[in-house]
């Protein structure tokens, strides 16, 4: 399977890094399988937008989790992991929560809105693809195949 990651530099050599806000599915590198969602996050800020290519074949041996779709457990994990709380997998698949559903979650952490209703708010919302590597034996199931600098024409200068 191929996969990209988008960013500002070449990452030859993923990391995985604790930064300042946990992300969906707590710190890690993340990539997706969709290379115009690669775009979109490459071209967000300023800098070149690089997005970097990896070929991924999964490794059996390594604790895995994946979500087929927006569930109660997704909803719940997510909700744990940016609320600062980790887990224990290597490598975690499953919907991203973009900008709307994100500001829903956030409503829901802060029990401005129940599930019922992040449900209802979430429901015509389509989620994009993500997959984060958590630990370097993750890390192990990536090689590296190249970077572009890829300009997207659909974003506004």
């Amino acid at each position: 399977m191929i996969l990209y990651h988008a960013s500002k530099q070449i990452v030859e050599f993923p990391e995985v890094r604790k930064s300042r806000y946990t992300k969906d599915f707590s710190w890690g590198l993340y990539c997706t399988n969709n290379l115009q969602q690669a775009i979109r996050w490459a071209n967000r800020g300023t800098g070149e937008p690089i997005v970097n290519q990896y070929r991924y074949e999964p490794d059996d041996s390594l604790s895995i989790l994946k979500f087929d779709g927006m569930c109660d457990e997704w909803l719940d994990f997510i909700a744990d992991c940016r609320s600062g709380k980790l887990h224990k997998y290597d490598i975690v698949e499953g919907p991203m929560a973009d900008d709307t559903i994100w500001n829903y979650v956030n409503d829901f952490l802060r029990g401005d809105i129940n599930r019922k209703q992040f449900w209802t708010l979430a429901e015509f919302r389509h989620p994009t693809h993500q997959i984060s590597f958590h630990t370097l034996s993750a890390l192990n199931c990536l090689t590296f195949e190249r970077s572009d600098i890829i300009y997207d024409p659909q974003r506004k200068k």
